[in-house]
């Protein structure tokens, strides 16, 4: 897992509530459990004006012009803003890969499925709980400056916004550690692999007719 420690970037925002999974990607789409190729299907049925289908290739797609992702001034936005209760609905990790594959590194809301906010973590994004008068805030700035873009400290545990505003955000510090260091599940039980290796060799030696 990459790990994350700052960064600057543009902020795309996403003024709804309660985006459940299978709108971040549809369930047509869970047949792959490889971690990649999902970015172009994220908010398929949001981005695009047809139903999407594994495999298919989605540059010669109708999209939906109305939609944040499809609008010139959000292209490369690494920063989703969204609202309350995001990522609802099943607990499926296609969502977190999904975003961070298409580009998104860190996603802000008032609230999140605790699922959802979880698996974050475990794949290498950043979800950041703020008040609802902050988020507010934020969409308000958005919209008034074009190209705007957020500062996200993990190490400070801030966001500072263009006109010098900074906000403070809590995060749990094993989680922290772990974003910090790129340690997702397999890579914390790595740090152990010499005890792993040690502990087998010794059940090979007590017990020969397990291997």
């Amino acid at each position: 897992m990459q790990a994350f420690t700052q960064l600057s970037a543009l902020v795309a925002p996403l003024d709804r509530a309660n985006v459940d999974t299978d709108a971040i990607i549809p369930k047509q789409f869970l047949k792959s459990i490889q971690r990649s190729g999902f970015g172009p299907n994220l908010f398929d049925e949001w981005r695009y004006l047809d139903r999407g289908e594994p495999g298919q290739d989605c540059s010669n797609r109708p999209i939906n012009p109305e939609f944040v992702l499809n609008q010139a001034q959000y292209k490369g936005a690494k920063i989703l803003l969204a609202q309350q209760n995001f990522g609802c609905g099943s607990s499926r990790e296609h969502a977190p890969w999904a975003l961070l594959d298409y580009g998104f590194q860190v996603v802000i809301a008032p609230s999140f499925a605790d699922i959802f906010y979880n698996n974050c973590f475990k794949n290498g994004i950043l979800p950041i709980i703020q008040p609802q008068t902050i988020v507010d805030q934020l969409f308000a700035e958005i919209a008034a400056e074009s190209g705007y873009q957020l500062s996200v400290d993990l190490e400070k545990q801030s966001i500072n916004t263009p006109s010098g505003q900074s906000f403070a955000f809590e995060v749990d510090s094993f989680r922290k550690h772990c974003l910090l260091n790129g340690l997702d599940d397999i890579g914390l039980t790595l740090q152990d692999a010499d005890s792993i290796r040690a502990y087998e060799a010794k059940r090979k030696t007590q017990a020969p007719w397990l291997f």
